[in-house]
């Protein structure tokens, strides 16, 4: 699994992200999806960062 990534910075991948708090346990049902270098946005809560749980599948 991918390392926890700050509000605002760039999303490493594509996929679906979740919402988890400082020590990397699941916080709430909160999930964003987020395209691969766009900024990732707030959590609503001070600590909180995302969690990549289900990476973007491409067809080649």
């Amino acid at each position: 699994m991918a390392s926890p990534q700050k509000p605002g910075s760039p999303a490493d991948q594509s996929g679906q992200y979740q919402a988890v708090g400082p020590r990397g346990g699941h916080v709430s049902d909160l999930e964003i999806t987020a395209v691969q270098g766009r900024p990732l946005p707030p959590t609503g809560q001070p600590g909180w960062q995302w969690q990549l749980v289900d990476q973007t599948k491409h067809k080649n």
